[in-house]
């Protein structure tokens, strides 16, 4: 059945989702980058920069934390907790590295993942339709002035005045909020002519407390208003968001899209209309928002969760509602998709509600969700076959947790189709084995997987992973798993 295309957002809004997305990803405050974008437009402006580079500044610190979800696989592996060492990084805590060698290992370590952030994030950047300026400040967003930064070890001039006032408008917000303003200025002091230009640094200690007295008294209103740039008035899909929310967890590449399709065409068999179906979709894209506050190790875990691990997910659904509150245009359907693990007899969380007061579009989200996560495999479990799913899913409906309608509905409905594709994502013609390969890597096999799955050799899977970088212009499967979905190819 030919569904609708999505209604598009303004890119406002889906950046300020990226930032919530990214500031949980981080271990921060949810209004951590957008305090971040409103401190570097002060300095950016105090240093009397082009108005080009203030543009770039603001949008590249709400989009700074764009790819961590890209890297989390890899610093969850590195450090045994992607969100709490990345925390600690940022406040410069002394072990935030965990098992790390810090003298042996910490730059064979940091340096790849440093390189799929800012291609991710770059990317984003590409397909949102912001400027050139900020996808080139994303890509070097955590080089430094002295060229000890990451992942090109660029110095001096070589990097765009950008990232320097990025980082340290970061810096401010975060050292200041952990150790008060004059620890944060005596950081900033330290790490003058090393991570930033000295004059950059001397003027934001200067001016620090002023900015933040006045960001403090600042509201919400004026501050979005300070921030939406040109090219963020413009509007854009809404699959973007879905797709870096997958990114975190390689095994479930493509599953917001499938959820979003699956529950939009559930809602058609039933007759709801265009609109409902519409805000399904774009629920149905966000509704994992509130995953990125959960460290990888605990989705990753193969056996039943701890009670503490599972009150962290059972926060997913909060988040993503409190995500809504921040986000605009895409309010609606960050509250509705925080309904995906409700269930109609109480026992779904985090509101736990019940009967009546799940409406059928919250029927269809949380039993579509469901539907789709059944039929894949996970850390815990292999995928279960269409029948296999349809077994479990209508033994839950007859003791009252999901609309036995609904339920029917999804099961006689078979394959949903995909939506739109993004009309900024590079074109590329990828043959059918390449495709086949970079499906593989995309969900986390590593090359000697995927050749023993497609019964060919790792070399031969080794060019094909070469041949898709090349004509997908970028060079880690993070970056080339979102723009194949971009594409439609994934």
């Amino acid at each position: 059945m030919q569904t609708s295309p999505a209604p598009a957002v303004r890119v406002f809004d889906a950046v300020k989702a990226l930032a919530f997305i990214g500031d949980l990803s981080m271990g921060q405050p949810t209004d951590h980058s957008v305090r971040t974008a409103w401190l570097a437009v002060r300095l950016a402006r105090a240093a009397e920069l082009d108005a080009p580079t203030v543009i770039a500044v603001c949008e590249a610190s709400l989009l700074r934390w764009s790819g961590c979800t890209a890297n989390a696989a890899g610093f969850a592996e590195a450090t045994g907790d992607d969100i709490a060492s990345r925390e600690a990084m940022l406040a410069l805590k002394p072990d935030w590295a965990g098992p790390i060698d810090m003298h042996a290992d910490l730059g064979a370590v940091i340096t790849p993942l440093a390189r799929i952030h800012c291609e991710v994030s770059s990317e984003a950047a590409r397909m949102l339709g912001l400027g050139q300026d900020t996808e080139a400040t994303l890509r070097h967003v955590f080089e430094s002035w002295d060229g000890s930064g990451s992942p090109d070890h660029l110095a001096g001039s070589a990097v765009p005045t950008s990232v320097f006032i990025v980082a340290l408008a970061g810096e401010l917000e975060i050292f200041s909020r952990t150790y008060g303003i004059e620890r944060a200025r005596a950081l900033i002091g330290q790490r003058a002519d090393s991570r930033y230009p000295d004059k950059l640094a001397h003027l934001a200690v200067r001016l620090a407390a002023d900015w933040l007295d006045e960001l403090e008294h600042a509201d919400a209103a004026s501050i979005d208003a300070a921030l939406l740039t040109p090219h963020m008035s413009d509007v854009t899909p809404v699959e973007l968001v879905a797709d870096i929310i997958d990114l975190k967890l390689p095994w479930m590449t493509g599953y917001s899209r499938s959820v979003a399709a699956t529950a939009a065409s559930c809602a058609a068999r039933l007759a709801l209309d265009a609109n409902a179906q519409n805000r399904l979709y774009c629920a149905g894209l966000v509704h994992g928002m509130g995953r990125a506050a959960v460290p990888n190790p605990i989705w990753d875990t193969p056996s039943r969760l701890s009670q503490a691990a599972w009150e962290k997910v059972r926060l997913v659904p909060y988040w993503t509602s409190r995500a809504g509150r921040q986000t605009g245009t895409l309010a609606e359907a960050a509250e509705l998709g925080s309904h995906a693990y409700e269930r109609l007899d109480g026992s779904g969380y985090f509101r736990g509600a019940a009967g009546a007061a799940l409406p059928v579009e919250a029927r269809i989200l949380a039993a579509s969700a469901t539907w789709v996560a059944l039929r894949a495999a996970r850390p815990w479990r292999a995928a279960l076959t269409d029948h296999e799913a349809a077994k479990l899913i209508q033994e839950e409906a007859a003791q009252g947790r999901y609309d036995a309608g609904v339920v029917d509905a999804l099961i006689d409905a078979g394959p949903s189709q995909r939506r739109v594709i993004n009309p900024r994502a590079h074109n590329a013609r990828l043959s059918a084995r390449e495709i086949d390969v970079l499906r593989g890597i995309s969900q986390g096999a590593s090359n000697k997987e995927v050749a023993r799955d497609l019964s060919l050799s790792p070399s031969t899977v080794r060019t094909h992973v070469e041949s898709v970088f090349r004509k997908l212009d970028c060079s880690t499967r993070a970056a080339a798993t979102l723009k194949a979905l971009a594409l439609g190819l994934l």
